[in-house]
């Protein structure tokens, strides 16, 4: 049973769409963004924007999405870790919403892990993933040198 029929919803052709054109992305789109890389498919409908933004919040809520949340007036979309297997973080722009998708040295992840497990275990939390963002501006926002 796929993550969706799990979650009670269809796979439908739309959601199908939502899927492939965030799997194809480089890194997280809005759903403006999001529409119009679903209007360059060959012979394929746009999508239509109030669809857009209904089954984006569907996926999220399944847990094939992920939403991050920067502070710029959208928020951007990613397909969930668990679909890709790529285990990242973000670079997050406070100026122009930009977000750049990071890896961390493997030393560094663990010990994050590390700590991360010890506070769940503190707390009696069973912590199924984490994030970390960082947030400041941009090389375009806030060039080298720049004040």
């Amino acid at each position: 049973m796929s993550r969706l029929e799990y979650a009670g919803l269809r796979p439908t052709a739309t959601r199908r769409r939502l899927v492939e054109i965030l799997s194809r992305a480089p890194a997280p789109l809005t759903v403006p963004e999001i529409i119009s890389n679903g209007a360059t498919g060959k012979g394929q409908a746009p999508l239509p924007a109030s669809s857009t933004y209904r089954n984006i919040v569907h996926l999220e809520r399944a847990g094939v999405v992920r939403r991050i949340v920067t502070s710029d007036l959208h928020a951007r979309f990613e397909l969930a870790e668990t679909l890709t297997g790529h285990h990242h973080h973000h670079l997050v722009c406070n100026r122009c919403g930009g977000v750049t998708d990071i890896v961390l040295p493997d030393q560094l992840e663990a010990a994050l892990t590390d700590t991360i497990d010890r506070i769940g275990t503190e707390h009696e939390f069973d912590v199924t993933e984490h994030r970390l963002d960082l947030v400041g501006a941009c090389r375009d926002c806030h060039p080298p040198g720049g004040s």
